[in-house]
């Protein structure tokens, strides 16, 4: 029997755009310090935001915190990929990290909201898009009430906003739940679409 057939090249490994978004205290921080641990070769790119900064987070680690100005400016020399108001604060995604990274053929990971994905989801649909999203929206206000930064309006808002976003679940291509205590699973499971995404016949070819 010929052979010949497996001599044909097989398609290489592309690196990737993973966008991870969902609920608003679904647990995103918790996935990314737990990915930067895993030791993946993944490329964690750091948002810009003119919210203050809460007393568990660091500068450049969770966010890099700067000011109205500053982030006009970026805006100003299309130096974001993306940006979005969510509850009255700006966030951003820088472009450069984010085309350097894909350049050297490192596999990139975004966290954004809902509204900042169905932009990247336009300019680049050949990302990885991820929706986490917790058991239920009961579990997500309790997460919400623990973390203690919200007003009881502020609440009622993000309670609100979470079920409009969970009608957006369609623009995602996975959908991962964060069960509560079992945040390696949720790791896991990223872990596991990273691999598959890899194994594809047609890599996702992305340009920045």
């Amino acid at each position: 029997m010929s052979h010949e057939n497996l001599s044909h090249p097989l398609p290489s490994p592309k690196p990737l755009l993973i966008v991870l978004s969902g609920l608003s205290g679904g647990g995103k921080d918790t996935i990314l310090t737990g990915l930067r641990q895993s030791g993946l070769p993944l490329e964690i790119s750091v948002s810009v935001t003119t919210r203050a900064r809460r007393p568990d987070e660091k500068d450049g680690v969770h966010y890099h915190f700067i000011s109205n100005a500053r982030f006009q400016e970026l805006i100003d020399t299309n130096q974001l990929l993306e940006w979005a108001t969510v509850y009255g604060n700006r966030y951003g995604v820088p472009r450069e990290p984010v085309r350097q990274a894909l350049q050297c053929g490192k596999d990139v990971i975004v966290k954004i909201d809902v509204q900042g994905t169905a932009t990247i989801k336009k300019i680049l649909p050949q990302a990885v898009f991820i929706f986490l999203a917790t058991p239920h929206l009961e579990e997500l206000e309790k997460r919400l009430k623990q973390r203690r930064t919200e007003t009881p309006a502020e609440l009622e808002l993000r309670m609100k906003t979470a079920r409009e976003e969970l009608e957006k679940l369609s623009m995602f291509d996975y959908v991962v739940i964060n069960q509560p205590g079992k945040v390696d699973h949720a790791i896991a499971d990223i872990t596991a679409i990273i691999a598959a995404e890899k194994c594809r016949v047609k890599p996702r070819e992305l340009s920045i």
